[in-house]
């Protein structure tokens, strides 16, 4: 299935084109998904094709942006640097490529069904191998399925990538609902629990009874929250990414919500968590103090301006990936623009973020009992030791600190995220 624009049929001449992408707004106009999809349970194939109306709005919009001044520091205390963003903003203007991005999505099946009255998007990529292990994987925010796309073929035909055939997977890998092409939510309460009961659904329909979830940010609490509703055929979990509230210990919780000293008799290591956590309160939890409670209002710049997206997307880049502060030493130009440009000529950067305010009527983060597993990568926002993750996950049977990679595991470090999912994973099969 190809993506439509709903706009009337387009002009033949470009001055006539842009008049109308001006007038009607082509990216209001532009839905991530069509209403085709039945509400029967049926799986459609899915093929992206974005109208070039769109893309030529987009780099009109670009070369009329009215820029800040520039920031009163020589470092990123105050966000984004001006010249930073400038220089990525030229590039994105004049030499990215989405064609290329989109091919990228179109070289794998992708498919459209409808879940409880949404059109959801996913790509499913089944091994050769026989007795692969059915894998859902989940993204987060800013994140998306561009951040997994590497990871496909290293997990569906290990034997190519330094594996056993034993260790493969057929992969799933759903867009969240109002990301990318998936259908946005009109109603409130699509929170973790509802997309992770619709998860369950999703993997049932393509056949899989039993099967295993992994995520990380969003995609880690939506695997959790499938964790604790424990549907039937769940084998096991994998995160790369934790929620605090159910592996800090209660003394540790008291002491930072207070704004108190480190309790005594912590570890090293533990202090040296105790010590990030609050950090990441003081200065670097601002994004999502903003989503959790005004996701309408941001979400105006996100849909007007393509480089407000792009200063939001880009600051928490450059706050996550293992380089801090250098995204571009963990993540191409093309690979942050290839996300930022799915959210921008999707329109999602407002339903994107109102998952950070669905959240609030998700359900009290509980410890789980089944069997979980986890990977700490080192430029990840929280680090707990393992007698703190085996707070939240009682049967925990595999926890493994590595040396490189940061919260977007997947899309930094492919062949070493790969390597973690095999293992840990391999008790289940």
């Amino acid at each position: 299935m190809t993506v439509r624009n709903t706009l009337p049929p387009r002009p033949t001449s470009r001055r006539a084109l842009m008049l109308q992408a001006a007038a009607t707004g082509v990216l209001a106009a532009f839905a991530p998904m069509t209403r085709a999809v039945s509400a029967d349970g049926t799986v459609r194939p899915y093929r992206v094709h974005v109208p070039e109306a769109a893309l030529e709005d987009l780099r009109r919009r670009l070369s009329q942006t009215r820029w800040p001044d520039r920031e009163t520091v020589n470092d990123r205390s105050q966000g984004v640097q001006l010249a930073t963003l400038q220089a990525l903003v030229r590039y994105w203007g004049s030499d990215y490529d989405w064609r290329r991005a989109e091919a990228k999505l179109n070289a794998h099946p992708q498919f459209v069904t409808d879940i409880d009255g949404l059109a959801i998007h996913f790509i499913h990529v089944r091994s050769r191998h026989p007795n692969a292990l059915p894998l859902v994987m989940t993204h987060g925010w800013p994140g998306s399925v561009f951040e997994l796309l590497e990871v496909i073929a290293p997990l569906t035909d290990p034997t190519a990538h330094g594996g056993h055939a034993g260790d493969a997977f057929h992969l799933v890998l759903p867009s969240l609902p109002g990301y990318g092409f998936s259908e946005k939510p009109t109603v409130s309460s699509w929170n973790p629990d509802r997309i992770g009961r619709a998860w369950d659904v999703l993997m049932k329909r393509l056949g899989y009874q039993r099967y295993v979830s992994q995520g990380g940010d969003w995609g880690a609490i939506i695997t959790d929250a499938m964790a604790r509703q424990a549907p039937s055929g769940l084998l096991g979990i994998h995160v790369n990414r934790i929620e605090r509230a159910t592996t800090v210990p209660p003394e540790v919780a008291k002491a930072l919500t207070a704004g108190a000293p480190a309790p005594a008799g912590l570890s090293a290591e533990e202090r040296l968590v105790f010590d990030e956590i609050r950090d990441f309160q003081k200065n670097g939890f601002g994004y999502a103090a903003i989503m959790g409670t005004r996701p309408q209002t941001i979400g105006y710049a996100l849909a007007d301006s393509p480089v407000a997206m792009a200063a939001w997307f880009y600051d928490k880049f450059a706050d996550w990936v293992f380089a801090r502060g250098e995204p571009e030493r963990s993540l191409s130009r093309d690979q942050m623009l290839d996300d930022i440009t799915l959210y921008w000529l999707t329109n999602t950067g407002t339903s994107g973020a109102r998952i950070y305010w669905e959240s609030m009527s998700a359900s009290e983060p509980a410890a789980v009992s089944v069997p979980a597993a986890v990977t700490i990568f080192p430029g990840e926002v929280y680090k707990p030791p393992r007698s703190w993750a085996q707070r939240a996950y009682r049967n925990l049977i595999y926890y493994n600190r590595v040396e490189k990679g940061g919260h977007f595991a997947a899309w930094e470090e492919p062949q070493l995220f790969s390597a973690e999912i095999r293992a840990a994973f391999r008790s289940l099969r």
